[in-house]
């Protein structure tokens, strides 16, 4: 209870223009997010991409969030829209059946990252998040400016484009670039821990 009403104050100040709260709602439900969207789509790039997309979809949408639902639950049907918007639109097939929201928070309660979840966990998340930020740090300029206009500003390929005057194939270009390297420097990281699914409750 008291988890929903932090999410109900933070969704109110969003409301009121305060896009750090967005922020915390983002950080608080990646994993969730990303997690439901990798049970539609197993690339790790795309998957990132289409949870991106989500978020920013959230965010457009969040002045009509009235509470009537969980933000969760409502986050929760964007992502699944999301993800098969995607696949229809790159003429995939989505699944047939819907990963419900009882299921996914159940799944969140045996095996999916929490944010209160144990010690080693934090400190797995606590390292992801530096190899990012120092690899991020480490590339050249253009492709700094295009991930972090992306990841962070959450700007779509077109708008990037217009803000680094270049067109938008440069602009893929450099973002692949940039995950790749963010991706090589995660490997072992994510090899040795976060692909050991966690015993089930």
């Amino acid at each position: 209870m008291a988890d929903n009403e932090l999410d109900q104050e933070l969704v109110r100040r969003v409301q009121r223009g305060d896009s750090t709260a967005f922020d915390a709602l983002v950080r608080k439900y990646q994993h969730r997010i990303t997690g439901l969207i990798g049970r539609y789509i197993p690339d790790w790039s795309e998957c990132q991409d289409v949870a991106q997309d989500t978020f920013v979809r959230a965010y457009r949408a969040i002045p009509n969030f009235r509470g009537d639902a969980q933000f969760y639950t409502w986050l929760h049907r964007i992502a699944v829209n999301t993800a098969k918007n995607h696949l229809v639109a790159q003429n995939r097939r989505p699944p047939a059946d819907d990963v419900e929201v009882g299921d996914a928070e159940q799944f969140d309660n045996g095996v999916r990252l929490r944010d209160n979840d144990t010690p080693e966990r934090e400190l797995m998340r606590q390292q992801v998040e530096q190899t990012v930020m120092r690899v991020v740090d480490g590339l050249p300029g253009d492709l700094r400016t295009a991930i972090s206009l992306r990841e962070v500003d959450g700007l779509s390929y077109e708008e990037i484009a217009a803000r680094m005057e270049c067109p938008v194939g440069t602009v893929r270009s450099r973002i692949f670039r940039a995950r790749e390297a963010i991706d090589e420097a995660l490997r072992p990281l994510l090899e040795n821990h976060e692909l050991q699914p966690e015993p089930t409750h």
